[in-house]
């Protein structure tokens, strides 16, 4: 998480970063904090609670949400950031290719593949990683995000919206 942290601040020297505590039995909180995050607490348990209650809590117009567990490359921020603003987005995706096959648990990829492949006919559009957890979005999108999603099954949702919202996807070492 510090390491996630710091690379951020690295990549966006004035972004404001937030990290979410949810029910954390580590340091994550601490190591956060010490790597310079503003370290906010939710409750419930679960990535779906913490997106909802970061969209509801931040103020912004650009959000950045990346896993931290340093598996992608915090380096890219400011690509992400700048590709969303150039426009004409509200998501930009950061597309995982594989750079350390052993960085996908077993039946990831194949599971992805056929999430992804089923879900763009259903949206419209080609979505080539539905499952990334390394995006940017607009405050348009954020602010009108239904968040229904609770504990681990957040990034479902992001596809629905973008059909009446623009996507755009940058591929990002994974």
């Amino acid at each position: 998480m510090g390491k996630v942290v710091s690379d951020l601040r690295a990549a966006l020297p004035t972004a404001s970063i937030s990290v979410y505590d949810s029910n954390s039995t580590d340091d994550t909180a601490v190591v956060a904090r010490a790597a310079g995050a503003i370290v906010r607490h939710e409750s419930r348990s679960g990535k779906g609670n913490v997106v909802r209650r970061a969209f509801a809590d931040i103020d912004a117009d650009v959000y950045l949400l990346i896993d931290g567990d340093d598996r992608y490359d915090a380096s890219r921020a400011a690509d992400l950031v700048r590709l969303l603003l150039r426009g004409p987005y509200d998501q930009v995706v950061g597309i995982r290719k594989h750079s350390n096959v052993a960085a996908y648990r077993r039946g990831h990829t194949f599971g992805n593949r056929v999430l992804t492949g089923a879900a763009g006919p259903l949206f419209g559009r080609e979505i080539t990683d539905m499952l990334s957890g390394y995006r940017a979005f607009s405050r348009r999108y954020v602010k009108s995000f239904p968040a229904l999603a609770r504990e681990f099954e957040i990034e479902g949702p992001y596809p629905r919206i973008s059909q009446a919202t623009m996507a755009g996807c940058l591929a990002i070492t994974w």
